[in-house]
């Protein structure tokens, strides 16, 4: 999902229920995306605050993230194409 554009966690956890049917809980979501951070395979990037909306953390794929996550696509698409 981040690989499509930066998003803050609640557009995370929404985006998983849209995509996938899974509702992981609230608390979830931001352990996850503490992990990836501490990895390194996402960022943090802050909003200020507008009149509109509260201050947001946009969190964004970093340059090793794609690379691990292409990295991945090409495995699966391996095992996908030796189990036809």
């Amino acid at each position: 999902m981040l690989r499509d554009r930066p998003m803050y966690a609640y557009e995370i956890k929404k985006s998983l229920k849209d995509r996938f049917d899974f509702s992981p809980a609230t608390v979830t979501v931001y352990v996850v995306l503490y992990r990836l951070l501490r990895a390194g395979v996402i960022r943090l990037r802050e909003e200020a605050a507008l009149l509109s909306r509260p201050e947001r953390k946009y969190y964004e794929i970093t340059e090793e993230g794609q690379r691990l996550l292409e990295k991945g696509i090409e495995l699966l698409r391996s095992v996908e194409e030796k189990l036809r």
